[in-house]
């Protein structure tokens, strides 16, 4: 089983942005994220990470497998302009 990264919710609706999904609306601490017939909300409480469950449900919202996430995840940590 792979372990997935520590990572706030703030963090997490770049993450998606960077796959093609735009920020539909927010309502409260909630990001509403949209791509063609894939949705998903990503909860942001300031800088508190999100919970593992919570970060596995929204990979099954955006079509991700938790291996396939971390990959991308590292690579895009790795590169000098990540931001």
């Amino acid at each position: 089983m792979t372990r997935l990264p520590r990572l706030s919710g703030r963090e997490m609706v770049k993450f998606p942005k960077g796959c093609g999904f735009q920020l539909v609306r927010v309502r409260g601490s909630h990001f509403f994220l949209a791509h063609r017939d894939r949705r998903t909300t990503v909860p942001v409480h300031g800088n508190r990470d999100l919970k593992t469950g919570t970060l596995r449900s929204i990979l099954r919202d955006i079509d991700l497998s938790p291996a396939a996430f971390t990959q991308q995840w590292a690579e895009r940590r790795a590169r000098p302009d990540a931001a």
